[in-house]
């Protein structure tokens, strides 16, 4: 079996082997996969932080053996804490590395990948979970105002799921990619007002599925992707957006992931 590892900034993941198909997620550098089919120059993956399957082009990649995977993979692991960072690659060349990018092997700020060396000045942080739910909303407010792209995770155009997401790996805590499966994740909330700053707030069409979800940031707002990452007013019946003086999205549940 095959592996394979993010070498540039971002690899858009497709739902057909096609340049023109459908983005439905992204790989961000450092991030890694299991190569599970091939078509043409398309290979068809499987992502190693949430497990999502989609096709990507084979160019935008390095594939790696078992043991290379694993040696990458047992590294330990930071993650790029700002907006966009650089790095030097092989001394020559710059790299833009976007938030959220995964850096594995660091040490005095170098790191490795095959046979490449990568030099790394930036801020970074360990991957492990938040100690305060702080840091969820600090790192949320990060992405304010980033333009809404479906299957996006990059401060560039970013999802509903990819924004919850993003916001909790920077916290050192893995979520599921769509909306309907990080509602499976966590401990339930049953009222509005029983509800944390750094919740997960999920929401329903009519024909009750779960489509879109945020993170609280008091009892009375929530930040969310759509359109753009806003903050909107949030209350028992779901978000109210003041501009359009109406509801846009009705509320279904609530669920607390870090206590």
């Amino acid at each position: 079996m095959e592996f394979g590892i993010c070498n540039i900034s971002v690899i858009p993941v497709r739902s057909q082997p096609s340049d023109t198909s459908e983005m439905t997620t992204q790989i961000l550098f450092g991030e890694l996969f299991k190569k599970i089919d091939t078509y043409k120059n398309w290979y068809k993956v499987q992502l190693d932080f949430d497990n999502y399957i989609g096709w990507i082009d084979s160019k935008q990649c390095i594939l790696l053996n078992e043991a290379e995977c694993e040696l990458i993979y047992k590294s330990p692991l930071e993650i790029t804490q700002e907006l966009v960072q650089l790095v030097i690659i092989n001394g020559n060349y710059l790299l833009p590395l976007l938030i959220g990018s995964n850096l594995y092997g660091l040490k005095k700020n170098i790191f490795k990948i095959k046979d490449t060396t990568y030099e790394f000045d930036g801020a970074s942080r360990e991957f492990s979970q938040a100690t305060s739910k702080n840091e969820v909303i600090e790192n949320a407010y990060l992405y304010i105002n980033a333009p809404y792209l479906w299957g996006g995770r990059s401060p560039f155009g970013i999802d509903c799921s990819g924004f919850t997401q993003m916001v909790y790996k920077l916290c050192g805590v893995p979520l599921s990619r769509d909306a309907h499966q990080q509602a499976e994740q966590g401990e339930t909330i049953n009222l509005i007002s029983e509800a944390l700053p750094g919740d997960l707030l999920f929401f329903e069409n009519a024909d009750k599925k779960i489509i879109h979800t945020g993170i609280l940031l008091d009892q009375n707002r929530i930040i969310h992707a759509s359109g753009k990452v806003r903050i909107d007013k949030i209350d028992h019946e779901g978000i109210f957006n003041s501009e359009i003086n109406s509801y846009t999205h009705k509320l279904r549940l609530i669920k607390r992931i870090l206590n």
